[in-house]
């Protein structure tokens, strides 16, 4: 039977625990990396990461990545989650629609938990919640490409959107600045904060 790999967060989300996979051989990640345009994801820190100082966390979220793409995991593959507040793809993005089922499976199977997925694949998140109904206990936020250009009004079946801005920028709406997340928890609550105002951070 085979696991999830659960990773422990450090630096800015020091304190949670996290269910990632490998941006390095994700085929949106790689393309969105790549790209002419101007987007964060010109700035990965992931792509950074694994590619460099962790590169020994690449086999373990490389399981995760075939794991939880292939196939509908079994109730006994299904992680209890002990945590209050747990993170998906804090590495990584949604590879297909079977790897979002099976992380909706992770969060109805412990209801007692707060799981925040942060996305831009808003055309998976929309062709799978138009059939099935989206876990109160899931807080889906949009991942913004455009640098400088908030994005107030999250796409459908989302709760909020995550934004980047230079530093300059919109000063007065940044409203993620560096804390730990452990210490601010905006994103992981259900509280009408629909738009997360962030400054780039350049990797």
């Amino acid at each position: 039977m085979a696991n999830v790999h659960i990773s422990k967060m450090t630096g800015k989300l020091e304190g949670f625990k996290a269910i990632s996979t490998n941006t390095t051989t994700n085929k949106f990640c790689i393309k969105m990396n790549s790209a002419k345009a101007e987007t964060i994801c010109k700035h990965c820190y992931s792509h950074t990461m694994l590619k460099g100082y962790r590169k020994n966390m690449a086999p373990a979220l490389q399981r995760n990545s075939d794991l939880l793409s292939s196939r509908t995991l079994s109730t006994e593959e299904l992680p209890v989650i002990l945590e209050a507040f747990f993170r998906f793809d804090a590495h990584g993005e949604l590879i297909n629609i079977q790897h979002l089922e099976n992380l909706v499976a992770i969060v109805e199977h412990n209801p007692h938990c707060n799981f925040a997925l942060w996305t831009k694949r808003k055309d998976y998140v929309k062709r799978f919640f138009d059939h099935f109904e989206k876990p109160e206990n899931l807080i889906l936020i949009y991942s913004n490409p455009k640098i400088s250009s908030i994005m107030a009004t999250p796409p459908l079946y989302f709760d909020r959107t995550f934004n980047n801005v230079l530093e300059h920028e919109d000063v007065d709406k940044q409203n993620c600045t560096g804390q730990k997340c452990k210490d601010c928890l905006l994103c992981y609550k259900h509280n009408g904060i629909t738009t997360i105002v962030e400054k780039v951070k350049k990797y």
